[in-house]
């Protein structure tokens, strides 16, 4: 049994070789300089932009968990996303391997964030997300035409002790550390659902491991409390021992700082996911495994604790 985990260096990667340690089998690490986590990791060097890299990575693999991050940039997603799973989706197939892909919930859009479940359609209201919808699309037309086993496990935004490319870290975590006041988009006072990657993670070694989760949509363990942006910084803070302090970062000055701050300018389309209630609802998740997410409050207290032991 290999269990290969392509994209493996991010957040979500580390915690997944983490979590699938508990299931028989070997672990393969892919990615363009892994690095172990496990002792016994099997590290795999492979450049996942080149196609014949991705058949290599895949072959004499039983279950591909995809957990790739590519570059938050528009152009880069609709060049690089749609050709990338159309290729892992026929390595799989080649290969007879189980594909397990780590998504977000960009091509659910509009008002439709303010409850999402596994029936939300797919209604993409930002560019990125129109990509995202797109690969979806391609799973489940691939799962559709027996092409391949396969399954998608959705998350909200989320944060731990790695903090690359976590909303959470950058805007509320950085700046609580330097003694600044913490930051927020569009509006403070919204629900906004986020998850916790080692939890993430978790879920997605379990239904990978699960035979009858496969062809299905699965939103990942999160704990139901609905926190608003405010109660999410009161909880950093608390934690940190710092005051609860936040400014909101308006989008006109957003817009400013993408001239000079690249992936800024990939901010404000997103907005919908802030001046609204977002809240993800992994209930299915829950019934099927009879589980309970770890609370928000301490999974907090957990990554400001791996912090801490860090430094």
């Amino acid at each position: 049994m290999t269990h290969t985990i392509l994209g493996a260096g991010g957040a979500i990667g580390i915690e997944l070789a983490h979590s699938l340690k508990q299931y028989p089998g070997t672990i393969r690490l892919v990615s363009r300089t892994p690095e172990a986590v496990n002792n016994d990791d099997e590290l795999f060097t492979a450049d996942l932009s080149r196609r014949d890299e991705v058949f290599r990575a895949v072959e004499g693999s039983n279950t591909v968990y995809v957990t790739i991050g590519f570059q938050y940039n528009t152009s880069v997603w609709q060049q690089t996303w749609p050709p990338f799973i159309q290729q892992v989706i026929e390595a799989c197939s080649l290969y007879k391997a189980k594909l397990v892909f780590f998504d977000n919930v960009y091509a659910v859009g509009g008002d439709y964030v303010s409850h999402i479940t596994e029936e939300s359609p797919i209604s993409p209201t930002s560019r990125k997300g129109v990509v995202r919808a797109e690969v979806d699309r391609l799973i489940l037309k691939a799962i559709e035409d027996q092409r391949v086993e396969a399954l998608i496990a959705r998350a909200p935004d989320f944060f731990s002790a790695v903090k690359q490319n976590s909303m959470a870290m950058i805007l509320i975590y950085d700046n609580l550390l330097k003694g600044k006041k913490a930051q927020w988009l569009c509006d403070a006072h919204k629900i906004h659902s986020m998850g916790y990657a080692p939890e993430l993670a978790k879920g997605m070694a379990m239904l990978g491991n699960t035979p009858d989760a496969y062809n299905q949509i699965w939103n990942l363990p999160t704990d139901a409390e609905t926190l608003t942006g405010a109660q999410w910084i009161q909880l950093f803070a608390k934690e940190m021992q710092k005051p609860e302090k936040y400014q909101i970062l308006p989008t006109w000055l957003i817009k400013v700082l993408g001239i000079f701050i690249p992936v800024m300018r990939e901010i404000p389309e997103m907005n919908y996911q802030f001046d609204r209630d977002y809240f993800f609802d992994s209930t299915k998740f829950n019934k099927r495994f009879n589980y309970t997410p770890i609370s928000n409050a301490e999974a907090v207290k957990q990554t400001i604790a791996a912090l801490k032991t860090s430094v």
